[in-house]
């Protein structure tokens, strides 16, 4: 059998991983089995255990998929003007857009992580990160002057995180759930919690930061002048 190309390969690795959400959120995790997933991916069994080998293996693919597609929003998020607009924006992905069987499987893999340890380290993994890089995307809005937040940096991305949480089993549990409407009182939550800071303010306290060292300097200037005399 000849060797499939790489970019084949990723597209088929993807495809089973997308076929394996699916199935774990619709049946969950102990109720699929690799048949279902290779039914559902129309693969053979072979060909899925080439990818992988367990189903532990499948939710540490989907993890390592949710992590980098994340890191790729976050560093665009860390160079957008409108710090809380980006921020809105990313939660109306998550909580509003993306299909109602990512926020299931969601569930479904944080419930799991609690008795299997594969599947926990794998969900906690995802979840540091997430926790990890709001620390330092924070840390670096406010070392930039574009933010004054209520609290420390901390633990401010860590009630961000509770808040997506909260939503992501609402959405889950609740057919009627309406998370579009609720977003703009969430904006407001949050906008009070990270206190973005005004173009204005922020040209301002860089142009304070540039002027009080030439402040200093002059006054040392003029008190040398007047020792001189």
């Amino acid at each position: 059998m000849p060797k499939l190309k790489p970019d084949t390969q990723r597209a088929r690795r993807e495809h089973i991983l997308d076929a394996a959400e699916v199935c774990f959120a619709k049946a969950g995790f102990h109720r699929t089995t690799m048949q279902d997933i290779c039914r559902a991916a129309e693969v053979s069994p072979g060909a899925l255990y080439v990818y992988f080998r367990s189903k532990e293996d499948l939710i540490a693919g989907i993890a390592d998929r949710d992590r980098q597609k994340l890191a790729g929003q976050l560093a665009a998020l860390a160079e957008a003007p409108d710090l809380l607009a980006a921020l809105s924006g990313l939660g109306e992905h998550y909580t509003v857009e993306e299909p109602q069987h990512k926020r299931v499987l969601c569930v479904e893999i944080g419930v799991e992580s609690t008795r299997n340890a594969q599947v926990g380290e794998s969900f906690r993994s995802v979840d540091r990160f997430c926790k990890d890089s709001f620390i330092k995307l924070f840390e670096r809005a406010r070392a930039e002057g574009r933010i004054a937040p209520a609290v420390d940096v901390r633990t401010l991305a860590t009630v961000l995180c509770v808040i997506g949480d909260g939503m992501f089993w609402r959405r889950a549990v609740d057919p009627g759930f309406d998370a579009k409407a609720i977003m703009p009182v969430l904006s407001g939550l949050v906008s009070a919690l990270i206190n973005p800071l005004p173009q204005s303010e922020t040209a301002a306290a860089a142009a304070q930061d540039v002027a009080m060292p030439i402040a200093t300097a002059s006054a040392t200037v003029q008190e040398a002048r007047h020792e001189a005399r």
